[in-house]
């Protein structure tokens, strides 16, 4: 969601040629940062443990990943 709202700021910045837009949004990077790390991921840490940080660790914060094919070893090729 944070980086859904980071690219809606970005293209208002961009559809009004708006200054104060562009430097919003890397502004509202820093404050989503800090919130997601002073307060969501201990909150979770807290209420799902070790779950979460393997999840934590198999998902990037930001920017996702194209999943990798999985080979399956069932299939008879």
């Amino acid at each position: 969601m944070y980086g859904g709202v980071l690219l809606i700021v970005l293209g208002e910045a961009a559809v009004f040629r708006s200054l104060n837009l562009l430097i919003y949004a890397p502004l509202l990077f820093v404050v989503f940062s800090l919130f997601v790390v002073g307060f969501e991921e201990p909150t979770l840490r807290r209420q799902f443990g070790e779950s979460y940080e393997r999840y934590r660790h198999t998902v990037p914060p930001w920017i996702p990943r194209v999943p990798r094919q999985r080979r399956n070893d069932a299939s008879t090729d």
